[in-house]
């Protein structure tokens, strides 16, 4: 089981984490919305909850509740840059299908 960041997610990561002044990692988990039936929440982290797993990748911590993981385990997180615009892509190998606006998944 893992969670993974590119180099370049890592470094978009801990370059915010530096500008905000505070903060452990990232949060990563699923929520039930949209048309395809889960979504994406994706957080700075400022503190480790209790049941929290934690994945380490390129020096960054990856925090997951236990029961997103069985959702977006594999995952890798990437950072990228697209025209005028930017933001994380995740590239999970559990998905079965996506809406059409890519904000939402089933697996």
């Amino acid at each position: 089981m893992s969670i993974t960041l590119t180099e370049k997610a890592a470094s978009h990561v801990t370059g915010y984490i530096a500008r905000r002044g505070k903060g452990i990692g990232l949060r990563l988990g699923v929520r039930t919305t949209g048309c395809s039936g889960m979504a994406y929440k994706l957080e700075f982290a400022d503190q480790a909850n209790p049941d929290d797993l934690e994945f380490e990748s390129h020096g960054v911590k990856v925090l997951v509740d236990p029961k997103s993981l069985p959702y977006i385990d594999g995952t890798e997180l990437d950072y990228a840059r697209e025209g005028l615009n930017e933001g994380f892509k995740f590239r999970n190998p559990n998905v079965k299908d996506e809406c059409g606006c890519g904000e939402s998944f089933n697996v």
